[in-house]
């Protein structure tokens, strides 16, 4: 039989810190009864919500802490506070007493904990921040979302096994398909650290199917499982992509009370408008992995609701179950010793 699964939680992390994190780990119970948590916050009010949730209760533990991140804390100043909820829940999986941990707090904090506190794995510069991207079938994984602003060609490789890897745990495909954004298809075009990580992955074996240059309007056409992208870019096209999201929802509901026929028009298509909000939910979406690290840390969306955390803290369950770092870490030390090769190769041509 296999042993639980133990999931730290950042209960004092997002706008609504215990009132969110505690429901959504019981949904997230729900689906995984399996799973053990850790609540790291403040004892009192973390209990107050487990009292009603008596299954949640009996497969739970707290560790109190007084100490929190605050949304608006610089990085430097949220890394001195080892002591705080963030901190601890990132310290039981260094620790082994977790599997994986969530947290709806600061993220350029929680960046800067997890790269403390877990590591970078061997060959890892920068660790990034991956997501799951709407399109018109299934969803995709597009990275970096905003970690870093720029990216070498070694790091835009990087990228794309951590995303592969993502994918795998939670797309189940074995051989994911890896696109890169550029400004276009052509292989001239695009700086040159986006044309060399290109090159790089159209020749090496990696257990990836790679298909080359894409473009922005192309990530929700699902031209791949992982769209590769350096973190200034990646964030831009996220930020766009929900504000062009709310601005289409905003147009659709001015059109369908314009009138009394298109108030009348939307009751018979109530169905469909119904089935369109539940597709476009931002919350059946969330969740974050901070890629690159030895240990599994999902970032949750600060103002989320139960229902989106439970989502976060089931990526956090499926990628831990597909023994994702495992897997990554063995594509990289592959990718890493074909770029040591050719450039040795290169040294005494």
């Amino acid at each position: 039989m296999a042993r639980p699964r133990t999931i730290s939680l950042d209960a004092m992390g997002g706008d609504g810190g215990p009132g969110v994190v505690v429901p959504g780990a019981a949904l997230a119970l729900g689906q995984h009864p399996d799973v053990e948590f850790l609540f790291f916050g403040d004892r009192a009010r973390v209990e107050g919500e487990l009292a009603a949730h008596a299954a949640l209760a009996r497969t739970s533990r707290i560790v109190h802490t007084d100490i929190t991140v605050a949304m608006q804390d610089k990085p430097s100043q949220a890394v001195r506070r080892r002591g705080s909820s963030m901190w601890l829940a990132l310290e039981a999986v260094h620790k082994g007493e977790a599997d994986c941990m969530v947290s709806a707090g600061n993220t350029g904090a929680l960046m800067a904990m997890a790269k403390l506190c877990l590591r970078t794995m061997p060959g890892i510069e920068r660790p990034a921040i991956a997501g799951l991207w709407p399109t018109i079938s299934k969803p995709c994984i597009v990275l970096d979302l905003g970690a870093n602003i720029g990216a070498t060609a070694r790091q835009l490789g990087d990228y794309a096994l951590m995303g592969a890897a993502m994918a795998r745990a939670l797309f189940n495909v074995e051989r994911p398909s890896v696109g890169l954004l550029n400004i276009g298809v052509e292989e001239i075009k695009g700086i040159e650290e986006v044309r060399q990580a290109h090159a790089w992955l159209k020749q090496s074996e990696l257990p990836i199917d790679y298909r080359g240059f894409i473009e922005g309007d192309q990530i929700g056409q699902r031209i791949a499982d992982v769209v590769v992208v350096e973190g200034f870019a990646g964030n831009m096209a996220l930020k766009t992509a929900e504000g062009t999201a709310k601005q289409m929802a905003a147009y659709v509901r001015e059109a369908l009370t314009s009138s009394w026929a298109a108030r009348i028009g939307a009751l018979f298509a109530a169905r469909g408008l119904s089935a369109l909000k539940d597709r476009m939910d931002p919350r059946r979406l969330n969740g974050g992995p901070l890629l690159g690290l030895n240990g599994i840390a999902i970032k949750s969306h600060g103002g989320t609701d139960a229902f989106g955390y439970a989502s976060a803290i089931n990526v956090g369950y499926q990628m831990v179950e597909s023994n994702v770092l495992e897997r990554l870490a063995a594509d990289l030390d592959a990718f890493h010793g074909t770029l040591h090769e050719a450039e040795a190769a290169r040294k005494t041509s």
